[in-house]
């Protein structure tokens, strides 16, 4: 399937304002963490409280134009000396909305994710084995923060998954027939744990000209696993670069949506896209 993809520069909150109810079936998306990240033009560091305020604002909008049995997957992370922001935000958007005389939260935490960057493991045979990448930390207060957070949000909490379609093969093949709830398939639920690591490059400047992106492969994920396959609408209310828009066009979804205020990230997103047009890559 052709991917609809549709870029726009323009503040989120006024683009979704325009766009119909129920539109789209699945968000995936990483708003700025508040942690003063050099972006271009968004002042990434403002008062706590106006922070969580703002992402009410895009929240909100964004909840209108999500199906009834839509997604959102919500990356959040953290620094060390400030680790409760993402529980704070998550608070604030499963906090009760006033809606007249009655209130209902905006949304329920229907799972929680963690996407691991890097990881160490003994195996059982004794062996250390350390993969991704791990970012260097210089105090002595503070371990390395290998994880990310992403919130699985939904309207009802009741939203039904394709939890085997982002699974994993049985380790020991005893359990394909053990376990009827697989049909015989030889796929389990991988878990809310998501090995992900960068993809190595050569030069930020020119392969990843933004400084806070998430692999492609972890919006393919959050694709497969809501299970829509190719009738998925997706939106990235925080475009970036275009990796959401990538992921879209690599596993060949009905539509995709993505808002920035920087027109050089838009341009930027364009040009992987067309990039991805000639030279297409495959997900995994």
């Amino acid at each position: 399937m052709q991917t609809d993809i549709n870029l726009i520069h323009q503040d989120c909150v006024l683009g979704m304002r325009d766009m119909p109810a129920a539109s789209v079936d699945l968000v995936v998306t990483s708003p700025p963490y508040n942690l003063g990240i050099d972006y271009r033009k968004y002042k990434d560091q403002v008062d706590r409280k106006a922070f969580i305020q703002w992402c009410l604002e895009w929240a909100i909008e964004l909840k209108r134009v999500l199906a009834e049995d839509g997604s959102f997957f919500l990356n959040v992370g953290a620094v060390p000396k400030n680790p409760l922001l993402p529980h704070q935000l998550l608070l604030a958007l499963t906090e009760a909305a006033q809606d007249g005389e009655e209130s209902a939260p905006h949304f329920i935490l229907q799972n929680t994710f963690h996407w691991v960057k890097s990881i160490s493991i003994e195996t059982t045979e004794g062996q250390a084995v350390s993969a991704g990448h791990f970012k260097p930390i210089n105090s002595p207060r503070y371990v390395n923060d290998c994880h990310e957070y992403v919130f699985h949000l939904t309207k009802t909490g009741n939203v039904p998954l394709e939890r085997r379609a982002a699974g994993v093969p049985y380790a020991h093949k005893s359990n394909i027939k053990r376990w009827g709830h697989n049909g015989g398939e030889d796929k389990r639920c991988r878990g809310n744990t998501w090995f992900i690591p960068y993809d190595t490059i050569h030069s930020r400047n020119k392969e990843r000209p933004h400084p806070a992106t998430f692999p492609v492969k972890l919006v393919e994920q959050c694709i497969r696993i809501h299970g829509k396959s190719q009738q998925t609408r997706l939106l990235d209310p925080f475009n970036g670069i275009g990796t959401s828009a990538i992921a879209a066009k690599r596993m060949g979804i009905s539509s995709y949506t993505g808002f920035d205020i920087d027109e050089h990230y838009l341009e930027v997103a364009k040009e992987r896209i067309h990039q991805l047009v000639d030279s297409p890559e495959q997900p995994t």
